[in-house]
């Protein structure tokens, strides 16, 4: 991110982070994020103005067939930036690199990138506006999509200027066990404290680590969908709490349904969001 900050004039160096579905690349993207926001907020300033604030990171989801004048309003609208229909995709450019700089944001976060295809007229000119704001705002940028190496994105003429200036990342499901680690049951416990539940008792699911694994295939992606419904379902019960059969009563995504199915699937199962 600092050589990002300060380099000038040409694409800064980048990250691409590639999988497949639910492999939790969104989530990466998400915690990325957030600890940069954290770093940020423990050795930054407080304003004397608000319109002194500094905002450190920005996310943009590529919407589904995107131009270049679309993506270019999802960089605006994140920050707010106002635009008219009337704006040409130059207008709204020179705007979005003038704000983003003004207010120092340091990491730009796009998110399903995959759905840039270099190959039509349209994804052509979408892919030159990403190169373009790579060269004007001083930023690292980070991409995440689905096996984004094998796309045209980052393959072909337009597609090497893009990964020549980036470091690879492959997201894939997490083992149970590497050598003397336990990198599925590391993330688990990272998530529990985050779910906030009167009467959950910390450890619970830790604790079902082994049906946890063979629910979701160690897809991230499944295992913070399930968490997340069993938690909201909690709530809306009453009952604060996350237990095994909570988790059984869950439907996940097709993937894992019809791979790796609960071994006593509860009726009327709710389906995972």
């Amino acid at each position: 991110m600092a050589v990002g900050r300060y380099q000038q004039t040409t694409a800064r160096p980048s990250l691409i982070v590639t999988g497949p579905a639910a492999a939790g690349k969104t989530t990466a993207l998400l915690h990325v994020g957030r600890a940069c926001h954290l770093a940020h907020a423990r050795t930054s300033h407080r304003p004397h103005r608000p319109s002194d604030r500094q905002v450190p990171v920005a996310y943009v989801l590529v919407p589904p067939g995107a131009t270049a004048k679309t993506l270019a309003a999802e960089f605006a609208r994140y920050l707010g930036i106002p635009i008219t229909a009337r704006m040409t995709q130059t207008q709204i450019t020179e705007s979005v690199c003038h704000t983003y700089n003004q207010t120092g944001i340091r990491l730009v976060l796009i998110d399903e990138i995959h759905r840039v295809t270099p190959r039509t007229t349209t994804g052509a000119e979408t892919a030159d506006l990403i190169k373009d704001l790579t060269e004007r705002i001083a930023a690292t940028f980070v991409y995440a999509g689905i096996d984004v190496t094998n796309t045209p994105l980052f393959t072909g003429v337009r597609g090497a200027q893009l990964a020549g200036t980036a470091s690879l990342i492959e997201c894939g499901p997490l083992p149970a066990r590497l050598g003397n680690t336990h990198p599925f049951t590391d993330t688990i416990t990272d998530l529990e404290p985050a779910l906030d539940l009167e009467q959950h008792r910390p450890g619970t699911l830790p604790r079902h680590a082994t049906y946890l694994h063979q629910r979701t295939a160690g897809r991230i992606g499944s295992l913070t969908r399930l968490i997340r419904q069993a938690a909201t379902t909690a709530i809306h019960n009453g009952t604060e709490r996350i237990t095994k059969q909570a988790l059984d009563a869950i439907r996940l995504d097709h993937h894992a349904e019809t791979t790796h199915p609960p071994r006593n699937p509860a009726p009327n199962r709710q389906s995972a969001h």
